[in-house]
């Protein structure tokens, strides 16, 4: 797996979101097509680095704003800009409200500690899986 490739200069996992999965799971596209309302061969995505920054599914005709920075500034991950965090990454930045997204700042600061493949293999789906899925804990 390149995981430089398959995650988000944001910091969020491709290779763990259930649109990368869809791709090589029938079943699982039929059930984001339906819940999305997309047709089945759109319910998938190959990245935002593979889609050039912008993402099909959500209908984005042009890079986000996070793809855009990270180009003009040579870098691969936000975490390696001098103004990090930025409001690039606020809670309600693209389209976080209909897709929450909090953990990129947070997962940026892993992959920054932790290094990448570490990351990746040792923590990503584990972020994800207590964000989405468990009770929170304060």
């Amino acid at each position: 797996m390149d995981y430089l490739k398959m995650t988000a200069p944001c910091g969020l996992g491709c290779f763990d979101c259930p649109m990368y999965l869809a791709n090589e799971n029938d079943e699982l596209r039929a059930v984001i097509s339906e819940k999305l309302g997309l047709p089945v061969e759109k319910a998938s995505c190959q990245g935002c680095r593979s889609e050039g920054g912008q993402i099909p599914f959500l209908g984005m005709t042009e890079p986000c704003n996070v793809w855009k920075c990270i180009e003009t500034k040579g870098l691969s991950f936000c975490s390696e800009c001098a103004d990090f965090p930025c409001d690039h990454l606020h809670p309600y930045a693209d389209k976080a409200s209909e897709v929450p997204h909090n953990t990129k700042v947070f997962n940026l600061c892993l992959i920054r500690k932790m290094g990448l493949e570490s990351w990746a293999k040792d923590k990503a789906k584990r972020v994800r899986e207590t964000y989405f899925k468990e009770k929170w804990k304060l």
